[in-house]
């Protein structure tokens, strides 16, 4: 199915400038990866809105100060290491990125050089990697940061998870479930796909 950038607009997914820059790159994304029914469309379009901030933001934001650090990520840190860790997000990616999701240990970078990017964020080496592998390409990645593969990244992730499953039952809180570990942002999320069926 195609998609316009009235569509994207209309259904209250991003704003006119961001649509007429992505629109090519999503439907691009949705053939590919076989998100091709009006409700797998409105599915996938409203969760990577609300993931990416209207797709606005292509990259995880880990800007947190001692406190966010210690809501956020308790296991990782305590109160005198939340405060030499705070508003690093360079030092804060290493950490708690660190020795999974295929990420080496703190000292080695990976943690930031593989932190969530994407509209539906891709995070550690191992999920590049396998991104990589399914689009036959090498992968820088910045580049993920970049609207063709900020939503090739999602619609693949969608794919290997298989979401349209959820899309096809209308089932908004799973689909959220599957993307998000929980349900942040449901309302959200769900009045969202409300206009989204309509545009579509």
């Amino acid at each position: 199915m195609t998609i316009t950038s009235d569509q994207l607009v209309d259904a209250g997914l991003t704003n006119e400038d961001t649509a007429d820059k992505i629109v090519d790159a999503l439907s691009e994304a949705c053939e590919k990866f076989g998100v091709d029914s009006k409700l797998r469309l409105a599915m996938f379009l409203s969760q990577a809105s609300h993931e990416s901030m209207g797709f606005r933001r292509t990259e995880e934001n880990l800007n947190y100060s001692a406190q966010g650090l210690l809501l956020t990520f308790p296991t990782h840190f305590n109160a005198q290491s939340a405060v030499s860790y705070g508003h690093k997000p360079m030092a804060i990616a290493n950490r708690v990125y660190a020795n999974r999701m295929g990420n080496s240990d703190e000292r080695s970078g990976d943690g930031y050089k593989y932190r969530g990017r994407g509209y539906i964020q891709l995070t550690g080496k191992a999920m590049y990697e396998e991104f990589g592998q399914a689009m036959g390409e090498d992968i820088n990645p910045d580049s993920l940061a970049t609207p063709r593969l900020a939503s090739m990244s999602a619609a693949w992730f969608w794919n290997e998870n298989h979401l349209n499953a959820y899309a096809d039952k209308g089932d908004v809180a799973g689909a959220t479930r599957r993307i998000n570990g929980g349900l942040n942002g449901l309302a959200e999320r769900e009045a969202l796909y409300k206009k989204a069926i309509e545009a579509f």
